[in-house]
């Protein structure tokens, strides 16, 4: 799949969008579905899909090809549990937005990783953003509930994800990559419910809630995201994925009913504004001066 970088842009804002409206069917299926036997359908299905639609790419597999998505398999796995888990005790607006903390922190997961020093808008973004996430996850106790803990903690694996997928997606094949991380995610989820999930009766609208999110928020999504981070920079990715806590909030006012007041507004514009400057520092408001343009004389 060779993409031109303005029709990448395009499938990444996609991939938001359809994350952004799963928030709020999550929310629904975890109430009556575990978290590990939920995800562990999710990326089966994924997987199996990939694996008929795109048979003939496997010919083309490489060894290196399976330890990158091995890697990222691991850490998409790790992202989903502590969010789905955080999702049980938030609303779907708060988890949105506070996963969206890793579009801010891929600047410093590159520093720790590849010794590249975050710029002075990193660290004001960083500043903006806990800022946001005190409004929006601190009570008047100045506590957070296990909800929002764990949501942000999925965040920090999202970002290691984002970065992993940025590395091996410019030297692996998007397809095959995607499909092998949800064959190691599938694994881990399977092998977690098995320890420790027993499997209840299925609520009888879950089976169309798991369609929808293995469809659709885990084969398409993350093939999208995938595909579109190939030929995208890992900094304006984040951007564009970072939409999704907006569509999320958006999907949950509207489908599942979520009260916003005043102070989870501002949180969430403070983390928003925080993504902005941390990936653009904001250059879109700067004028450009105009060129020196040589008129021929008649």
């Amino acid at each position: 799949m060779h993409l031109s970088p303005r029709l990448g842009r395009v499938v990444l804002f996609t991939a938001a969008l359809i994350w952004g409206s799963s928030f709020f069917v999550m929310k629904d299926a975890v109430s009556g579905v575990p978290v590990f036997l939920l995800l562990a359908i999710r990326f089966t299905v994924g997987c199996a899909l990939l694996s008929l639609i795109f048979w003939k790419k496997w010919k083309h597999c490489k060894g290196r090809l399976l330890l990158h998505g091995a890697v990222v398999g691991v850490l998409l796995f790790a992202a989903y549990t502590a969010q789905t888990y955080g999702l049980k005790d938030t609303t779907p607006g708060k988890n949105a937005f506070l996963t969206a903390v890793y579009c801010v922190l891929v600047p410093f997961v590159n520093w720790l990783l590849l010794r590249r020093r975050p710029t002075r808008w990193n660290w004001i973004a960083a500043v903006m953003c806990l800022g946001g996430i005190g409004l929006v996850s601190l009570d008047g106790s100045l506590a957070m509930n296990r909800g929002d803990a764990l949501t942000l903690l999925g965040g920090v694996f999202y970002a290691l994800h984002l970065v992993a997928v940025s590395r091996y997606g410019e030297e692996d094949d998007a397809v095959l990559l995607t499909t092998v991380q949800f064959g190691t995610s599938a694994l881990c989820c399977w092998l977690c419910c098995g320890l420790f999930e027993r499997v209840p009766a299925f609520p009888q609208n879950a089976w169309v809630e798991l369609i929808y999110l293995a469809v659709f928020a885990t084969t398409i999504a993350l093939l999208l995201q995938n595909v579109g981070q190939s030929v995208t920079p890992a900094a304006q990715a984040s951007i564009l994925l970072s939409l999704e806590s907006v569509f999320g909030v958006l999907f949950s006012v509207i489908c599942y009913g979520e009260t916003v007041t005043l102070r989870l507004v501002v949180g969430f514009v403070l983390i928003f504004l925080a993504v902005i400057a941390s990936e653009t520092q904001f250059s879109f408001f700067r004028r450009k001066c105009p060129q020196n343009v040589k008129t021929q004389s008649p």
